[in-house]
């Protein structure tokens, strides 16, 4: 049952997640393909869609932190989900008629990332409203479980679709996946409670910065911000790379290019279903501490990656380790972040935390694209792993994580 023991409504809530999550994996890197096999775009370009998406969605998204907070959640999650249905139906409707360019590709970016923004701002929220405190953990690991399902499903079957029905399917596939989550979370039938309201004292600056404010005034949160950041974006900087070296250097085909990111994705399976059993046994601190280094160990590997099965098998053996860390490590990091914010401020730090993560990866990606135009994607994907090494000095080493919940009085 989708809900296990969690709610006929979080059963609905997860089935959104589920339908989204498909549709977004069947379209796993839908607009790097998109540009280089209809575009003939270069690296630097394929590079900066997911540059300049995360950057000009991350400066639009900036002020709707506060406007979230005080807005009931359900609604904006549906309307979030609306907008990117609509405006993906664009993309093959151009290509249909024969006028989708690279520019259009970049809007719509943007714009599904702006509503990406506010979902995740909303939902998490909204998810703590739905679920008892004591089944955080446990509502976490299913979605996590569900997204690497999705994950190890969703490329190879897209990369079969593209190279039978042409590129776009599958962004055709993802806006339909968005208006069914639409209607899941509308037959949510809990009632949701008000939200907080804003204290008419305070400016709008004051509102703005309140989600980076209370991430910088936890210890143990700036930390898991500033180390989830930077991991986050190292490894998304490279995914356009490999995807331009497997594609365009090495000739794998679209089905190969999608085996070789969703078979891995098993094993996030596998971290997911770990992750609460672990934390349990060990800790919080300890499942955050150790797998916060082993989930970046690994990503440097795919600068070896060579052409036909050896070079396919590497490149799954290195996903593979990668994903089975942060299977586990993801939902116990959502729920100590849930569990240390207060309640009146949660959507502005989800915000917050989505427009920093959007922001990094954006600068990450535009420069790790200028630097394999300079040295070549090996070169760049090695650099992206040895700084990842590294991102295990910024982890709250000293720091108590006894994963108190921090509600507002």
């Amino acid at each position: 049952m989708a809900g296990g023991g969690l709610g006929r409504d979080f059963g609905w809530l997860w089935r959104a997640y589920a339908v989204s999550s498909l549709g977004t994996w069947l379209a796993f890197d839908a607009f790097p393909l998109i540009a280089i096999l209809a575009l003939r775009a270069s690296p630097a370009q394929v590079s900066a869609i997911a540059a300049a998406s995360g950057a000009a969605g991350a400066l639009l998204a900036l002020p709707l932190g506060p406007w979230v907070e005080f807005q009931r959640k359900r609604p904006l999650m549906v309307r979030a989900d609306l907008a990117r249905f609509l405006v993906l139906l664009t993309v093959p409707a151009a290509y249909l008629a024969g006028v989708l360019t690279y520019a259009q590709l970049l809007a719509v970016a943007v714009v599904v990332t702006l509503a990406d923004i506010v979902f995740t701002g909303a939902s998490g929220a909204h998810l703590k409203a739905l679920v008892p405190a004591q089944h955080l953990l446990a509502a976490n690991g299913r979605f996590e479980s569900v997204t690497w399902t999705t994950t190890a499903i969703g490329p190879p079957l897209g990369g079969a679709m593209i190279g039978v029905l042409g590129p776009v399917v599958t962004v055709l596939l993802d806006a339909v996946s968005y208006l069914l989550s639409a209607l899941g979370v509308r037959a949510i039938g809990t009632p949701e409670p008000a939200p907080p309201a804003r204290a008419p004292e305070r400016s709008r600056l004051a509102d703005l910065t309140e989600g980076w404010r209370a991430i910088a005034a936890d210890r143990v949160l700036r930390l898991l911000f500033v180390n989830n950041l930077l991991v986050g974006a190292l490894i998304m900087a490279t995914a356009p790379l490999l995807a331009y070296l497997m594609l365009h250097d090495l000739g794998f085909t679209p089905l190969e290019y999608g085996l070789a990111f969703g078979v891995p994705c098993l094993g996030g399976i596998a971290g997911a279903r770990l992750a609460r059993p672990l934390a349990e046994r060990f800790g919080q601190r300890r499942i955050l501490l150790g797998f916060g280094v082993a989930r970046a160990l690994w990503i440097g590997g795919l600068a070896l990656t060579g052409p036909g099965l050896p070079g396919l098998l590497l490149v799954m053996g290195v996903e593979a380790a990668t994903i089975v860390c942060m299977g586990v490590f993801v939902p116990v990091l959502a729920t100590a972040r849930l569990q240390r914010t207060e309640d009146g401020k949660l959507a502005r730090v989800l915000t917050a935390w989505r427009l920093g993560s959007r922001a990094a990866t954006a600068v990450a990606t535009a420069g790790w694209g200028i630097l394999a135009s300079l040295t070549g994607a090996r070169a760049a994907i090695a650099v992206a792993g040895a700084l990842l090494v590294a991102t295990a000095l910024v982890l709250p080493w000293r720091e108590p994580m006894d994963g108190i919940s921090r509600r507002a009085p």
